[in-house]
């Protein structure tokens, strides 16, 4: 049990510490290491786990190390694996910020910084990109979607300040009422 605790501790340590742009950035490498190199979960358990890090309250990365550490080694596997997460984050800015003015001032930054903006975005799409891969495709499903996919775009092109909570709930409601319509339709009763 102590070295599944050891490697727990430093596979989430090394995706804390390569992983630049929060938890949507880190699916990709998150998939990559639970599933195909360590087979901790399997791909219909990380999706679960993605929508739930996403759910609760607090950071994804956070809530998804907590969520594996603990299936994987109960709750000292959950401490450790959270711990391991947020302590190259925490060590980076606690030293940057013993020279913070110092360091926004170099144009190297500036430049280095506006680089990782691009991967992130990359991370970003090439994780839900796999993720919707994965997903079953029934005509419905693919509609809702896509209206929400065109209400993010558009929001985002007009510069509407529209909280992704409310894009998380409209979704949720979308697919309350898919899940009733089906049911109604296979046995004509109650959902």
């Amino acid at each position: 049990m102590k070295s599944r605790r050891l490697s727990l501790f430093l596979t989430f340590l090394k995706i804390g510490a390569f992983t630049f742009g929060g938890g949507y950035a880190m699916i990709a490498l998150l998939e990559h290491e639970l599933i195909e190199k360590k087979g901790w979960i399997g791909h219909d358990e990380f999706l679960d786990m993605a929508a739930i890090a996403e759910s609760t309250p607090g950071p994804v990365a956070v809530n998804a190390a907590t969520y594996v550490g603990f299936h994987v080694a109960g709750v000292s596997g959950a401490a450790l694996a959270t711990l391991a997460v947020c302590l190259p984050s925490f060590l980076i800015i606690f030293a940057i910020s013993q020279f913070f003015d110092r360091f926004l001032a170099l144009t190297t930054v500036g430049y280095a910084f506006r680089g990782i903006q691009v991967c992130v975005v990359y991370l970003i799409a090439s994780a839900g990109w796999k993720m919707v891969r994965k997903l079953p495709h029934r005509p419905l499903d693919n509609v809702i979607l896509a209206i929400v996919l065109l209400a993010m775009l558009a929001c985002s092109m007009l510069a509407v300040s529209f909280s992704s909570i409310y894009f998380i709930l409209l979704s949720g409601a979308a697919g309350l009422c898919v899940y009733g319509v089906r049911q109604l339709r296979r046995g004509g009763g109650k959902p």
